[in-house]
């Protein structure tokens, strides 16, 4: 796609759509509400610290220890990762203590003695101040019937759920007097039940401290603004101070993982400062489908660490259409001590002008840069590298105090944003976008296959595609889909294909060229059909008009389309210090735009910077800080010093990862990274070389890396594999696990995939155990990664694996990288 700042040029075909910001219109702090999620924790570790902190989720809902509703995603066990990562707090739904959907009706008589078991469980813990119990979840719908149109029938429920939820609350604060309780948590808003509640509530001294709700239709992206408005006519009516308000189910499947979707909820409620947490339609532990295996980001995630940047006070923004499903829409932020406003939009294909009214001269002076950078759909299990830089340029601030940014050919799953910072002196280094051409599988030439029609605003709860359109049934031996593309000249090209793959193992398909000689592209099981995945093939081609087959291999996929990128060398991105998360007191300096276009950040003694650097997958790359003086980068445990523009070899994990910058005094403008993952250097030992005990043992696999991999590894304390690693150097390593396993435990939801993790005990030397939890992924037969920082000394060192009390994964093999590759 292509996005432009002003140019002289000739007018487009049709008038673009204006969103408008203004600067000068505070809607009060940034709150980052509405980037919570329903189970979006499974395990201690899933999802990764590393994909979850840099996001600060604000609120998550999870179910009571030991609930049987799902096998995992339990408060009190994920909340250890939750609050070590800076989370806010904890909606305990328990209910979810019951194993049956809806939940089975026992009566309350049933239901109080587990209200007991979780409040002291609950009050119990250290951090009990940051849990909130919600006691019924949609009673609209589940026991109560609170919906129904009959006025005497619904009375009678009403005052049945009225009596239950009084007796819940007295005996929830009998147990935690000082809880927060949260309700009445109804599937869809009811403004009859609410003025109700409301009344019942403040009269008999129970009244929630937090109102809750879901919003889960398409509709609700025209009518939460009416609801909202609504409800606060209601509390103001019965005299009730306004409450807290958390949306803990938003968003439909088609909505989860686009972050042109997202960002209409997004703008809407934090607009009105309101909590929301993303509903769970699939598995737990990805952060409600944003979250690739446990520490990849796909498209979803960059948009809320977009979120998750913004800083200062959200301020008012103007969409071409207010209250509209799918549409334009956006928030804005503008942070006077940062000197910063940024700008988040998206939702609408074609061309747009961003108006930034009320930039204020004494604050930015007379010019800004203006930074321009797209968040593309990636899918559910997708992975999305940095997102790309499409526009970096200085802009002068016309006499009316405005700034105007046009983008153009914008595409409707992205996202983008817009920051402002002072121009300064200098020129800020143009942006380089390769050419791009994207090709839907449906508009193909396709043989012995079929068009599904998938996640519309009528079916919002089918899966996202793009173009609402993908191709499936391609089960027939000569089942094919035939691209024709055009590329603008000789060279590399990256292909990127969206498919599912549910057939239980990894899948093939054979790409040609032409007609010419197939070669095999192997595709990763993902959790169905629909849950799209990315997988990346490059090509050589010559300038011209191509036919890209890819035809039936081995299993099945289905395929939604195939973008097709001009590569321009191994991947490299800019991070731009000023953008980084902080802490301390830095200052902020732009008095040049040269380079990344955002000044610098000036860091002290005591002061840090996090960068959140992508790597597509684990190996070593080449990492330069763009700073005045020497600083030091602490990664994976250890900590190095680099001299200004000096270039450093460190080893990053598939996925995110944090890179904490700190100096005695410096100016920091970008942390500059590049490279595809080189593995020279590292140390690996296969499944074979390894020294086992009690009961595991070498399963023969064809889809291990050389034929077998241990299994029976764990249930018991001998049940133990020994790998002697011999480093070459004492220091600080990263252990990446290759491994495999498909536990699950199926509770018969009609939509929930109780997916389980497995765990390892993994003992280096004469170390102490550390814990580590491995994600199912999603077949026994395909092997994901998992990066564990450890310390070894020179020569030999045993690393084992075992578990006492239940089965840890299948082992293929495992890599040693030093964090820091030293010469």
């Amino acid at each position: 796609m292509a996005a432009t700042l002003p140019a002289a040029g000739p007018a487009a075909a049709a008038d673009p759509q204006r969103l408008t910001v203004d600067l000068s219109s505070s809607e009060g702090p940034v709150m980052l509400g509405a980037n919570g999620a329903l189970y979006g924790l499974s395990d201690d570790g899933v999802p990764s610290d590393a994909a979850l902190e840099p996001l600060k989720v604000t609120s998550i809902s999870q179910k009571p220890e030991g609930g049987a509703q799902h096998p995992n995603g339990d408060a009190l066990t994920v909340s250890k990762s939750f609050f070590r990562n800076g989370g806010g707090e904890i909606n305990v739904m328990m209910q979810d203590i019951y194993a049956k959907w809806p939940y089975e009706d026992l009566g309350i008589d049933d239901y109080l003695p587990k209200v007991d078991k979780i409040a002291k469980e609950v009050a119990a813990d250290p951090n009990s101040e940051w849990f909130v119990y919600i006691p019924f979840n949609e009673p609209d719908q589940i026991w109560y019937k609170l919906g129904v149109a009959d006025q005497a029938q619904y009375e009678a429920n009403r005052d049945r759920f009225f009596k239950d939820w009084k007796t819940v609350y007295q005996r929830i604060r009998a147990i935690d007097p000082d809880a927060r309780i949260a309700g009445p948590n109804e599937a869809a808003y009811h403004s009859r039940l609410l003025k109700d509640f409301l009344a019942f509530a403040k009269r008999e001294n129970v009244l929630p401290q937090v109102m809750t709700w879901h919003e889960l239709g398409s509709g609700s992206l025209r009518d939460f603004q009416a609801h909202y408005d609504d409800y606060r006519g209601l509390e103001r009516e019965a005299g009730i101070a306004p409450l807290k308000i958390n949306i803990d189910e938003y968003a439909n499947r088609r909505d989860l993982s686009v972050p042109g979707q997202l960002v209409q909820w997004v703008s809407m409620f934090e607009r009105n400062k309101v909590y929301a947490n993303m509903a769970y339609w699939d598995a737990a532990g990805n952060l409600s489908g944003h979250v690739v295996r446990s520490n990849i980001p796909n498209g979803g995630w960059w948009l809320f660490r977009w979120y998750a940047g913004m800083t200062g006070d959200t301020v008012e923004v103007t969409p071409p259409q207010p209250n509209t499903i799918d549409t334009l829409q956006g928030l804005a932020s503008l942070d006077t001590s940062r000197r910063q406003a940024q700008v988040l939009l998206g939702g609408s294909a074609g061309d747009s002008d961003v108006v930034v009214r009320g930039v204020d001269r004494s604050l930015f002076g007379r010019t800004v840069t203006a930074t321009v950078a797209e968040a593309a759909w990636s899918g559910y299990e997708g992975q999305h590298a940095t997102p790309r830089v499409l526009a970096r340029t200085k802009v002068k601030v016309a006499d009316d105090g405005s700034v105007t940014v046009p983008l153009r050919g914008m595409h409707k799953m992205s996202a983008y944003r817009i920051v402002l910072t002072p121009g300064g002196t200098g020129t800020p280094s143009p942006a380089t976008v390769p050419w791009s051409a994207s090709y839907e599988a449906e508009s193909a030439a396709i043989t012995d296959g079929k068009v599904y029609t998938q996640g519309t605003v009528e079916n919002a709860n089918g899966y996202a595609a793009s173009g609402t359109k993908d191709v499936g049934s391609l089960n027939q031996a000569t089942s094919k889909v035939d691209f024709t593309v055009t590329v603008p000249r000789e060279g590399s090209y990256d292909l990127a294909i969206l498919y599912g793959n549910q057939s239980g193992t990894p899948a093939t398909q054979k790409l040609s060229v032409d007609g010419g000689a197939p070669v095999t592209v192997t595709y990763p099981s993902t959790e169905n059909w629909t849950y799209r995945a990315k997988k990346d093939v490059t090509l050589r081609l010559s300038e011209g008009t191509h036919v890209l087959t890819l035809a039936k291999g081995d299993a099945e996929v289905t395929l939604d389309r195939v973008d097709l990128t001009a590569r321009t060398g191994a991947a490299a991105a800019s991070y731009e210090a000023t953008l980084a998360d902080i802490s301390g007191k830095p200052s902020y300096d732009y008095a040049s735009s040269a380079g990344v276009g955002t000044g610098s950040l000036v860091l002290r003694s005591g002061d840090k910077a996090v960068f959140d650097v992508y790597a597509p997958r684990d190996g070593y790359y080449t990492v330069v800080p763009r700073a005045s003086a020497p600083v030091r980068l602490a990664l994976h445990g250890e900590t190095v010093t680099a001299a200004p523009g000096r270039a450093l070899r460190l080893y990053l994990v598939a996925g995110n990862n944090r890179l904490a910058v700190t100096a005695g005094h410096a100016s920091v403008r970008s942390l500059d990274v590049s490279g595809d993952g080189s593995t020279s250097g590292m140390l690996s030992y296969e499944a074979a070389s390894a020294t086992l005990a009690g009961g595991a043992e070498l399963v023969d696999s064809a889809y291990a890396s050389t034929g077998s991999y241990i299994g029976k590894l764990g249930n018991g304390p001998s049940s133990t594999a020994e790998f002697t690693v011999r480093a070459p150097s004492s220091g600080r390593y990263v252990l990446v696990v290759h491994y495999a396993h498909n536990d699950r435990r199926d509770n018969g939801h009609a939509y929930n995939t109780d997916i389980m993790s497995r765990t390892a005990d993994i003992t280096v030397g004469n170390a102490e155990p550390v814990k580590v939890t491995f994600k199912n992924t999603w077949s026994a037969d395909d092997y994901w990664t998992l990066g564990v920082p450890v310390e070894l000394k020179k020569g030999a060192n045993h690393v084992t694996f075992g578990n006492a009390t239940a089965w840890a994964p299948h082992i293929d093999r495992i890599e040693l990288g030093r964090v820091v590759d030293r010469p």
